[in-house]
């Protein structure tokens, strides 16, 4: 690099010239391509507010040592951590994908044993771009389009943008669904997404079919799910999804609280809450007792309504010839738009 002498002597020119020199520097350096991942709890600022602060600390710490135990291995790195959130990196798309996944599972795996409102509930958000990095700070404006990318995420999405897509292998990309373009606040340009599906179709169902009236629940990414008949308890959600019979009489043999889904890493089971009559493919499901569910299962409830476990379309499309309910729009403390 050419010797400019003391900066207060140098001209105009010279600045000019001196600032391009120390721009092609910094970007020979330290510039270089990542895969950036922000991983968020949703529901933090209510959970905090209605189990107390240190309960609030350590729903955090699990969610940074679930980070580190599960993308260790695959050479993931947490840049930084601030409040319910955390940024990694990775070296490449195809080994991240891998630790997203490994985390997903051992989420799975811990909230199988805690209690319904103290579910660890995530979502994630992934982009492939350039930074500037030392080895330990990174920065650009990647970091920032990535941490939009999470701020759109819904409770349980893993989402990725079109420059991860393009890094993975066919495998792995048949495991992504396209979202469209999607506009991103404080971001400029349309921003195409996709979506992770990372559980096994085969043994998870995404959907029941309700018997009786053809409606179709769609099943939120939740490691416990919560039916029955009622949506709010002391201003409270009570139920993930809420339901409904179009008789109001017959609806209230189907119980407050009737049972649960449970995710474990080989499927759902279903456990039951309630000492009314269930059955899963015409056998009793007793209270208390973990049944296995897998696409084309039926659970039938008191007597007065049926369900089926079906899947989507391996296009993610929903199906018209059926009318789609959403889970309880009540579960404030977990919805997507609070932290």
């Amino acid at each position: 690099m050419p010797d400019f002498g003391p900066l207060d002597k140098l001209s105009m020119t010279e600045i000019v010239r001196l600032q391009n020199l120390l721009q092609q520097e910094l970007t020979r350096r330290f510039e270089r391509r990542m895969l950036l991942l922000f991983s968020d709890i949703v529901g933090s600022t209510p959970y905090c507010a209605r189990f107390g602060d240190a309960a609030g600390r350590q729903m955090q710490q699990l969610h940074y040592d679930m980070l580190e135990q599960g993308t260790s291995r695959f050479d993931g790195r947490i840049v930084d951590t601030a409040g319910d959130g955390a940024f990694l990196v990775f070296a490449d798309a195809q080994t991240a994908l891998r630790g997203v996944v490994a985390v997903q599972r051992l989420v799975s795996d811990v909230n199988l044993a805690r209690a319904h409102a103290h579910q660890l509930r995530l979502r994630m958000g992934m982009h492939w771009g350039p930074v500037l990095s030392d080895g330990s700070a990174v920065s650009g404006d990647s970091v920032n389009l990535c941490a939009r990318v999470v701020g759109s995420a819904a409770v349980g999405e893993v989402r990725l943008t079109r420059e991860v897509f393009q890094e993975l292998g066919s495998a792995a990309r048949m495991q992504c669904h396209a979202l469209g373009v999607v506009e991103l606040k404080g971001v400029a340009r349309p921003v195409e997404l996709l979506l992770l599906d990372w559980r096994d179709r085969s043994r998870f169902p995404t959907r029941f079919c309700v018997e009786e009236t053809q409606q179709l629940i769609e099943l939120p990414l939740l490691d416990i799910i919560t039916f029955g008949r009622l949506a709010e308890h002391e201003g409270m959600p009570a139920n993930d999804v809420v339901l409904i019979h179009p008789d109001p009489l017959l609806a209230r043999h189907i119980s407050r609280w009737h049972f649960e889904l449970r995710r474990g890493a080989e499927g759902f089971c279903m456990r039951g809450l309630s000492d009314a009559v269930t059955e899963v493919n015409g056998q009793p499901a007793p209270k208390g007792h973990d049944v296995p569910i897998k696409p084309g299962d039926r659970i039938r409830l008191a007597e007065v309504l049926t369900l089926v476990a079906v899947q989507a379309s391996s296009d993610g499309a929903d199906d018209d010839s059926a009318t789609m309910l959403r889970p309880n729009p009540r579960a404030a403390p977990y919805s997507d738009s609070t932290r």
